[in-house]
């Protein structure tokens, strides 16, 4: 397709997301969740309340029936599969007992009962297996031993192995123990549901009144804990009309038959989890007023509710929203506590529970660990959420003998694994996009009490199209700018030095993975042109140039004209002249005189920060701490990159944008140390054999008592992560300076945390490789999204 008519097919893709998910005639969030069989098959067993003879009397809501005949899977079960192939979890056992018990209440779908029976008595033993008999979770230990006997009371042919006897035999002991250890009326128990909540799956010789519990436990919704099957087994067993009530409300919400595993839902989940969806896979700038709109909604709600006050009641679910919510309402600029979350912390037996269940917690903890990506100065308590999600979730995705299917798919394991390894801070929102299409499978947020709980709205398929088309058409953008930069290169000499680094591609490539602002090419271009440059001129000074062609270089610069300058230091300056020219000829013409006045001032200041630390080296000078960072923060030149083309956010006020080092706000002048710091962490050894100062080793310098590099480099991290958190505070707080500019000072930062997190990828020929193809010329792989090829 061409531009034209890729930008009009986004255009209809984002009307009919907009339709479908944003507008306000979508009101019924609950049709966003995923279907439980578990609990339809139990709506589907209640007869007809006029005629109390089950023999002649029908079904009451003969759609769940019905669903349940149609929704069978090509295995012969009924509930979750784990991957495109169709392979049941073991959710399969109860779910497809359940079902096979309404089918029997009806005499219906002999064939279905038939290929029921058959998926029971060949994969029950697999099933177990693979997912560990000796792990299995609470829910499954106290419904799956009740569906058997209430399947050997319908005479539903159960024939299994008679080596699957003892496992069978132990799970049922753990349900005895569950059941004798835990009180039946105590709501207080760190578990998702009290045993309450589990009436359909208690043993007849459990002794209680139903009537009683009913009538004491009963929600004012007509529900018992919000579960379908619970109540529907209520129903049933006590004829109470709050709960038929409550079961009719159930299928007017939900007329297809099929209904979730807890209802009504919470829709501020469901909204939360929509935003986060919509901006992983890069969507975001085309529903911003949506999304604003929900999360100012969700802030004033929250604000009006006591987070604490149930928290008796916690679950994995509530726990996963508080810590979303915390992340997607601190990154919209709102003023949330981080104790809307991390109080499980103070509760020694919550976290008894969650560290005995961690297989259960996955998704929460992995929400838990990405709201602690946005920490600031003196938030303790988000470090130490930070490192239990750590533990909780390396103990949950690498820990083997152990099958996870149950409760995460292999893409989610495989996208919290890659975010362990390659922090938020280090990741360029561009290939986090494309992972999220690719590797997204819409995983289960968390297990219900015999079924997943999904949001079907996140695997829309105008979204999932409208994604995959957005990013391809992003690619065709950069492939041709990164082009148009080789260009610009290679007319200035700068690609054929002979010295140092060739960064063309790699700067190219970082600026435009990382900017969120991807439809402004000036701004790109002048990030990219900013960073070749200073990347030619900091090796000339570094190790090419003499201490006499420096120095012409830097009066040259300082008065800002050629005369004298040859070779390459006359190659550098017209190149930074030409560069300074044509940024300030894309500004309001008003204001053209200022910005180039401007952009000389941040040059000058750059060129002799170079040389500042080019004479010191030739000299063997060790500077202090203190004065080392006062230039060296300067010489990073990050602020010479960021400054130009922040101004490109609001051409008409670029002269108030580009500011004098000395002048500059607090936000530019720690991105100007953090650089710093994060490349002296990772480069100091190099510069060490260079002859170049470095942080690290001034700090052990000034330290004679330490002898060990790793602890100088260990402070300086220490340095490095308060700076950044008060970095982060400035970025999403800060309400003296427009968004985007913040964000691109964000932008910035995250670029030199991913060349310099774990090593120097800037300097390495080939670590980017891969990730440059898949940023700017590799199409998004369709096999995982189920998407046809565009039409080319």
């Amino acid at each position: 397709m061409d531009s034209s008519s890729v930008l009009l097919s986004i255009q209809n893709l984002v009307a009919e997301v907009k339709k479908e998910i944003f507008s306000n005639e979508t009101s019924n969030f609950a049709a966003f969740v995923s279907t439980s069989a578990y609990d339809t098959a139990w709506l589907a067993m209640i007869p007809d309340h006029e005629n109390k003879e089950v023999q002649q009397a029908g079904p009451m809501f003969k759609s769940c029936l019905d669903w349940v005949i149609e929704n069978q899977r090509e295995g012969g079960f009924w509930g979750e599969i784990t991957d495109g192939e169709g392979s049941p979890t073991i959710d399969a056992l109860p779910a497809t007992l359940a079902c096979l018990l309404a089918l029997k209440t009806w005499n219906k779908g002999q064939r279905n009962v038939q290929l029921g029976l058959e998926f029971m008595n060949s994969k029950t033993e697999m099933l177990l297996k693979v997912n560990n008999s000796e792990n299995l979770p609470r829910w499954f230990i106290l419904t799956f031993p009740a569906m058997i006997e209430l399947a050997v009371a319908a005479d539903l042919h159960l024939v299994f192995p008679q080596r699957l006897t003892e496992t069978l035999t132990d799970i049922s002991l753990k349900r005895q123990q569950i059941l004798e250890m835990e009180d039946l009326m105590d709501e207080s128990r760190y578990v998702d549901r009290p045993l309450i909540a589990y009436l359909e799956a208690l043993p007849s010789t459990y002794h209680f009144d139903r009537q009683r519990i009913v009538k004491q436990y009963l929600g004012s919704d007509g529900s018992l804990f919000r579960s379908p099957s619970a109540t529907a087994h209520a129903f049933i067993a006590t004829g109470n009309l709050n709960c038929m009530e409550y079961l009719h409300a159930l299928l007017q919400k939900f007329p297809s038959g099929g209904v979730p595993e807890k209802y009504p839902v919470d829709e501020g989940m469901i909204k939360l989890s929509i935003v986060d969806h919509v901006q992983r896979l890069g969507l975001a700038e085309y529903f911003n007023q949506e999304i604003e709109q929900i999360l100012a909604q969700i802030y004033e709600n929250k604000k009006d509710c006591n987070s604490n006050a149930s928290k008796t009641n916690i679950n994995a679910v509530k726990l996963y929203e508080d810590a979303l919510a915390f992340r997607l309402l601190r990154m919209q600029g709102h003023h949330v506590n981080p104790g809307s979350f991390c109080w499980f912390l103070h509760e020694a037996e919550m976290v008894a529970h969650m560290e005995e269940n961690s297989e259960q917690f996955v998704s929460t903890m992995y929400s838990v660990y990405r709201a602690t990506d946005l920490s600031f100065p003196g938030e303790d308590e988000l470090e130490q959420a930070r490192n239990f999600a750590i533990k909780m979730l390396q103990r949950s995705v690498y820990t083997r003998n152990r099958d996870h299917i149950l409760f995460i798919s292999m893409e989610l394991q495989n996208m919290i694994k890659y975010e362990l390894k390659q922090p938020w801070i280090a990741r360029l929102d561009h290939l986090d996009h494309r992972k999220w299409i690719e590797e997204n499978k819409i995983s289960p947020l968390w297990i219900g009490k015999a079924s997943f709980y999904r949001l079907s709205c996140l695997d829309n398929k105008n979204l999932m199209q409208l994604a995959v088309e957005y990013f391809e058409f992003q690619q065709s953008i950069y492939a041709r700018e990164s082009e148009e930069l080789r260009r610009w290169s290679n007319k200035w000499k700068l690609s054929e030095m002979g010295f140092g680094r060739e960064k063309t591609t790699y700067l190219y490539f970082a600026t435009a993975a990382s900017t969120c602002l991807p439809f402004n090419p000036i701004m790109r271009s002048v990030m990219a042109k900013a960073g070749i440059i200073v990347t030619v001129a900091d090796d000339f000074y570094d190790t090419e140039g003499s201490l006499s062609e420096l120095q012409v270089l830097t009066d040259a610069v300082k008065r800002w004209n050629s005369k004298g300058l040859d070779g390459h230091g006359k190659t550098i300056f017209d190149a930074v002249d030409s560069f300074v020219k044509d940024t300030a000829a894309n500004c309001d013409p008003r204001h053209e005189k200022e910005v180039v006045a401007k952009l000389q001032d941040i040059w000058r200041e750059t060129f002799k920060s170079w040389m500042v630390e080019r004479r010191w080296s030739l000299a063997g000078y060790i500077p202090s701490m203190d004065a080392y960072l006062q230039t060296g923060m300067i010489s990073i030149a990050a602020h010479t990159i960021v400054l130009p083309a922040a101004s490109f956010l609001n051409p008409s006020s670029a002269g108030e944008t580009l500011i004098k080092p000395v002048e500059l706000h607090n936000i530019t002048k720690l991105l100007m140390v953090i650089t710093r710091l994060v490349n002296d962490t990772q480069s100091y050894q190099k510069e060490e054999v260079d002859g170049k100062m470095n942080l690290v080793s001034i700090q052990l310098n000034e330290n004679p008592n330490v002898v060990n590099i790793q602890d100088s480099v260990d402070y300086v991290k220490g340095i490095l992560e308060a700076k950044r958190k008060e970095f982060l505070e400035h970025v999403y707080m800060d309400d003296d300076m427009p968004k985007p500019w913040k964000q691109i000072h964000l932008s910035c930062m995250k670029v030199f945390q991913m060349f310099f997190n774990s090593g120097n990828l800037f300097d390495s020929e080939t670590a980017l490789l891969d990730d440059i193809d898949k940023a700017m010329y590799r199409p998004i792989d369709r096999k995982h999204s189920h998407l046809e090829p565009l039409i080319s």
